[in-house]
């Protein structure tokens, strides 16, 4: 069942969800994430997070000075993790998502394996278009796959016009509380989304694609019904990102994965202003609310032509992919955002020793402030987990150099 059906509040210690017909298991869990009943049976109570005990990545989101580079890696809980395997094996990838305490092991086992300085939520971007009341199905071989791809500009009348985030995608919130309480207070947490025009052009293309070229095609031909599509994505990600905050969520990365596939032109006038107004309307929103003004991260693959766009949007730091330089990025965006990168998953493949050198470099190319190491993009399923070791080794321990040299 979806986690919540109903009403949501939140005020500035806690955060009070409706939760109709909550089921015997799903109220075992909530009770073990540190929610208690408020005198109804239907009504849960978040109770306060344990104490966080290394803030070094949220200190880096915010420009301030560590003792060494914080590390985390997008898909660093994968399936290159024979216990994430395990805990996958024979459940269908949707029924995953939506289960808090799959969600929560699976966000904590790269933790126990490597020094990481954040951990992410376990999820996935299409469960926006879900929410909107789209069918998407894992086909093994073949990847996410939308059965009913919007077609025509009357397919948008299908889509849930409102939607109650807490309603459908509630289990998201009860997966982060729960894993904010089993972190103890380790890391962060950090949660995220997809942007518009990436889940746009998934709900068009019905799957991947090399070209997006049906996608790209509504932003010739329906420019207007593409802005209303955009739209509806960007109210509903707000409200998602806001409620992920309120569940428990220390930062939040929007994902513009798709973002390489536009021109300049294309990028201007149909994704960034939705980036934009992201940003602004999530920190506007958590104000009002009385919830921490978190750290939000852009990472808008391929984006390059847009970098100086992206530094105006209202981010704290902007995620590069392994295509541009460390000195160049910073060039560009200046010295006062951070940056997050960038080295390609690829190097991983190579021998631990040519691992330390390529982090060396990096590192150096980045510089000791406004700086977190992360990969150009995910961990691939392949990739040995001693050499994700050796990446998160080497971060801490050259920057750690390089800050005693600096």
């Amino acid at each position: 069942m979806g986690a919540g059906e109903g009403t949501r509040k939140w005020g500035g210690r806690g955060v009070l969800f409706s939760l109709p017909g909550l089921g015997s298991r799903a109220a075992a869990a909530a009770a073990r994430a540190g929610w208690r009943r408020t005198g109804r049976s239907c009504e849960w109570n978040l109770t306060e997070f344990p104490e966080l005990k290394n803030d070094t990545f949220l200190r880096a989101a915010h420009g301030e000075e560590t003792e060494y580079t914080p590390v985390w890696c997008m898909r660093q809980a994968g399936r290159y993790l024979p216990e994430f395997r395990e805990t996958r094996a024979a459940q269908d990838f949707f029924a995953t998502c939506r289960s808090p305490e799959k969600c929560c092991e699976l966000t904590l086992q790269p933790l126990r394996r490597f020094p990481l300085d954040a951990a992410i939520i376990f999820s996935d971007i299409l469960v926006v278009p879900q929410a909107l009341g789209m069918e998407v199905v894992m086909v093994p071989g073949k990847g996410p796959t939308f059965p009913e791809p919007l077609k025509e500009v009357e397919d948008l009348l299908k889509l849930r016009q409102k939607v109650d985030v807490a309603a459908e995608l509630g289990y998201v919130f009860q997966a982060i509380t729960l894993t904010r309480h089993k972190l103890e207070g380790k890391v962060p947490l950090i949660g995220f989304s997809g942007a518009p025009w990436t889940l746009m052009s998934y709900m068009i293309e019905g799957g991947g694609s090399n070209t997006m070229a049906k996608a790209k095609a509504w932003l010739y031909r329906h420019p207007e019904a593409s802005r209303r599509l955009l739209t509806l994505l960007t109210d509903v990600i707000v409200d998602y990102l806001v409620g992920q905050v309120a569940a428990g969520a220390q930062a939040l990365q929007l994902f513009e994965s798709h973002a390489g596939h536009l021109g300049p032109e294309q990028f201007s006038e149909f994704a960034l202003p939705s980036i934009r107004s992201i940003a602004k309307r999530v920190k506007s929103k958590l104000r009002e609310d009385g919830l921490p003004l978190v750290p939000m991260i852009i990472f808008a693959k391929d984006a390059h032509y847009a970098l100086e766009d992206l530094a105006q949007c209202g981010y704290e730091v902007i995620g590069l992919d392994w295509t541009i330089s460390p000195q160049a990025a910073r060039q560009r965006i200046g010295k006062d955002i951070t940056l997050q990168g960038n080295l390609d998953p690829c190097a991983l493949y190579a021998p631990k020793e040519k691992i330390g050198e390529l982090v060396k470099k990096m590192v150096e190319g980045f510089g000791s402030k406004h700086y977190i190491a992360n990969l150009g993009h995910g961990l691939y399923p392949d990739m040995n987990p001693e050499h994700v070791g050796a990446f998160v080794d080497a971060v801490h321990r050259h920057s750690r150099h390089l800050n005693k040299c600096s």
